[in-house]
């Protein structure tokens, strides 16, 4: 069977969810995840860049 909500909630969201990473640069990618920058303000990152402060944590 299909799944006919899966992602749904993204087309909610400014732009699809989709913009520039403040991290590392990456456009058009997908910012779903929370993250601080170094002055401690509240990011959304993209998945590779959360998994990189996950293991400086």
């Amino acid at each position: 069977m299909a799944k006919n909500k899966r992602g749904k909630a993204l087309w909610r969201t400014p732009s699809r969810a989709r913009g520039t990473c403040p991290i590392c640069g990456s456009t058009r990618i997908k910012l779903l995840y929370f993250g601080k920058s170094p002055a401690g303000d509240k990011l959304t990152v993209c998945k590779k860049c959360d998994g990189k402060q996950q293991a400086a944590v």
